[in-house]
């Protein structure tokens, strides 16, 4: 495994590569890693040549500074797993490198890109198209890994890559859960024991839902799925919206479409840590 932090020497490293025939996979992290990237990272190396894995923390798609600063970085011991999970290439360039003037592109997706994480968090989607175009234009990967924890992300990419008529496959990858559920996050380091316990109500009512949906409206279960969040000591829903998984517009009900996902938003803990989740009621 090779790390590299400029743009000329993972292209150099890539040209070879490419001379070769072989097919590239990429991987782009915040770094912080941990299993559900790993399964991101292995199922690459099954299906390509090389394996490459960026770990850069993107400030464009922070909006609050103080969750910018408190992102865990643990470089060291991300490419002590990226190596064991065989990864080709770590890169890992300064934000110098990657943005040596701002970055002043716009990009634009609605509903897709302007509801649930787009309403709460403005200008995270466009940071998120910016850093991940400026990727796949760097690499030129065959196929780019994505886990679905980041559920309505990979969707506003999969728009992204239609625009730009970038050359290649998007591969969504399962959502990697700890014991008790709670859906793998850097973020979760940040919690304590008793609170990481505590998020775990998060997916468990997720679960519920489901049952609940089978004899309860769109609105019913919405409402419940808040009100049985809300009354965990400690857990507070921002959001939590049942969408159509393609297009992400709300629907008012479950004849609507048959692809329905619901995605939620939970502060949990007296930082308060920011998580997200979703649950598939159809599709």
């Amino acid at each position: 495994m090779k790390l590299v932090s400029t743009i000329a020497d993972l292209q150099a490293g890539l040209s070879q590569v490419r001379a070769e025939g072989k097919s590239v996979g990429l991987v782009p992290t915040m770094g912080a890693l941990h299993e559900g990237h790993a399964s991101l990272v292995r199922r690459s190396v099954e299906e390509n040549d090389v394996t490459v894995v960026s770990v850069f923390l993107n400030p464009t798609q922070f909006n609050d500074k103080n969750d910018l600063a408190k992102y865990p970085r643990t470089l060291e011991a991300d490419c002590a797993l990226l190596e064991a999970c065989g990864a080709t290439f770590v890169f890992a360039p300064s934000v110098e490198e990657i943005y040596p003037e701002p970055d002043t592109r716009h990009f634009s997706y609605p509903p897709t890109d302007s509801v649930m994480e787009g309403a709460f968090r403005p200008g995270h989607f466009n940071g998120v198209c910016q850093i991940v175009s400026k990727l796949f234009m760097m690499t030129n990967p065959d196929r780019a890994y994505f886990g679905e924890k980041d559920f309505q992300q990979i969707a506003v990419i999969r728009r992204m890559v239609e625009d730009l008529g970038f050359p290649l496959e998007i591969v969504p990858c399962p959502v990697i859960r700890e014991e008790g559920g709670l859906a793998m996050s850097s973020r979760n380091t940040l919690l304590t024991p008793e609170e990481r316990e505590i998020a775990n109500h998060i997916y468990q009512t997720l679960k519920e839902s489901k049952v609940w949906a089978e004899k309860c409206s769109v609105q019913a279960v919405h409402d419940k799925v808040v009100e049985t969040i809300d009354r965990v000591p400690e857990l507070n829903v921002q959001y939590f919206s049942i969408v159509d998984g393609k297009s992400l517009a709300d629907v008012a009900s479950w004849d609507e479409s048959d692809d329905i996902v619901g995605c939620i938003t939970v502060f949990c803990g007296s930082q308060p840590i920011r998580l997200i989740d979703h649950i598939r009621y159809k599709g």
